[in-house]
């Protein structure tokens, strides 16, 4: 099955019904008039996260939990959930043996709900959820990644991975692909879907690439040259 492009998958996403828990949730996560006030006056700093890089707080469904777990069936260590909202993949993550779990998440009305979904579960104590910008968050020595991210984001997102994520670190995109990688193994369907990268590959496609472009441009000086010794 051919990727969809993100406007099918946000007009698939638009006719999903919301259950009622989910609908509560995200109100949570927006934080209605309170949270609004909040990021307005107590937390001016907000308003300089320029508007194509904020995520909008969409529930992941079981289905989508379940299809990046599948993906990184067999991987153990620390799994980093990048913009974990309410951090459910990080406690799913924490229950196939990822040790630590690890999510990071800039809404603070996100990150007391994943406080509070961890404390129902009773793994307060075994995740973590970090209320940081992913930005600024160091890669290096993370081998399992997740991110449930817009495409807008994703976009540069990449070059963050490749520059600071080690060469047997897996990526694992949720509801939407890196727009400029080719996954080594998809999982799902329709918005459900889900996207593994492999890093080593990743960057053995990004040296074929540029040494495709090396070889181009050499040709091109060649004959430019024959040409100019022909005159």
């Amino acid at each position: 099955m051919e990727d969809g492009t993100p406007e099918e998958l946000f007009a698939e996403l638009k006719t999903r019904q919301l259950r009622g828990w989910d609908v509560v949730q995200i109100a949570a996560g927006t934080g209605f008039a309170v949270y609004a006030m909040w990021v307005g006056f107590i937390q001016p700093g907000f308003r300089k996260v320029p508007l194509r890089l904020q995520v909008p707080y969409i529930p992941a469904s079981k289905a989508q939990v379940r299809n990046v777990m599948t993906l990184l069936r067999g991987r153990k260590g620390i799994l980093v959930d990048l913009g974990s909202g309410d951090g459910r993949i990080v406690l799913e993550a924490h229950r196939q043996g990822f040790t630590p779990a690890v999510g990071y998440e800039l809404n603070p009305w996100l990150v007391r709900l994943a406080h509070f979904h961890a404390w129902r579960a009773g793994f307060h104590e075994k995740v973590s959820y970090r209320r940081e910008d992913l930005w600024k968050v160091d890669l290096t020595e993370c081998r399992n990644i997740t991110v449930f991210l817009a495409p807008s984001v994703l976009s540069l997102l990449q070059e963050k991975l490749q520059a600071e994520l080690p060469d047997d670190a897996l990526v694992v995109a949720g509801r939407f692909p890196l727009p400029d990688w080719t996954p080594c193994s998809i999982e799902g369907h329709g918005v459900d879907r889900a996207w593994m990268y492999s890093m080593q590959a990743q960057r053995q496609n990004t040296h074929n690439k540029n040494g495709k472009l090396t070889t181009t441009d050499g040709d091109l000086d060649n004959e430019l040259n024959k040409e100019k010794e022909s005159t």
